[in-house]
């Protein structure tokens, strides 16, 4: 008989990345029918447009919108399917390598540096902001922190026994630091497209 502990599961992680990457999976997949809709009629009145301010069909038919030749939602769709394959895997008691881990973290990591471009160039650019978008950047920002901080904290990705202290106390704080990066992100906006009083005219 094994004298050694079996791992604790990540419960809240796996939890939070099936909310996470169910949300996540629905504002892609809304972006990608408004997308099509676009495509067979230029001139589609989308719900998502709401006013000078918010909408999506600018995003949509933006440069921006197609970084990689093909539109932006697909790659949500397929990276949040990921998110709820790792959180589904984890409550069924699957146990994964580190290389796995590190794998999924640049993901996460590419999608955050994503999302960073993406919110200044709705800001500084296009000056217009996407309700589909911004569900997209609410779930990806705290993805990030929750998964870093876990592999951090775990020896995933390895660091010294001092960095791996402050990931697992940084670990319990996600919600708060999430809560600061929205809170940039909106200081950001006002400041550039005052979206507290255009919001209302």
């Amino acid at each position: 008989m094994s004298l050694t502990a079996p791992a604790k599961r990540p419960t809240v992680l796996a939890v939070f990345l099936i909310v996470a990457g169910i949300i996540g999976f629905l504002a892609a997949f809304a972006l990608t029918l408004d997308k099509l809709a676009l495509l067979a009629d230029p001139k589609a009145s989308l719900s998502c447009n709401i006013s000078v301010l918010v909408g999506c069909s600018k995003n949509l038919n933006s440069w921006q919108g197609e970084l990689f030749g093909f539109p932006n939602p697909l790659l949500g769709i397929a990276g949040w399917t990921a998110a709820i394959a790792v959180g589904v895997g984890i409550l069924a008691g699957g146990r994964f390598a580190r290389w796995y881990w590190a794998l999924f973290n640049l993901g996460v990591a590419g999608a955050l540096a994503l999302v960073i471009f993406l919110i200044t160039q709705s800001i500084y650019a296009l000056d217009v902001l996407c309700p589909w978008c911004m569900l997209t950047w609410f779930v990806t920002i705290p993805t990030f922190w929750i998964v870093t901080l876990y592999n951090l904290k775990e020896g995933n990705i390895p660091v010294p026994a001092s960095v791996r202290r402050i990931a697992s106390a940084a670990y319990s704080w996600v919600p708060l630091i999430t809560l600061a990066c929205y809170a940039i992100v909106a200081v950001l906006a006002q400041i550039q497209m005052d979206w507290l009083h255009r919001l209302y005219v």
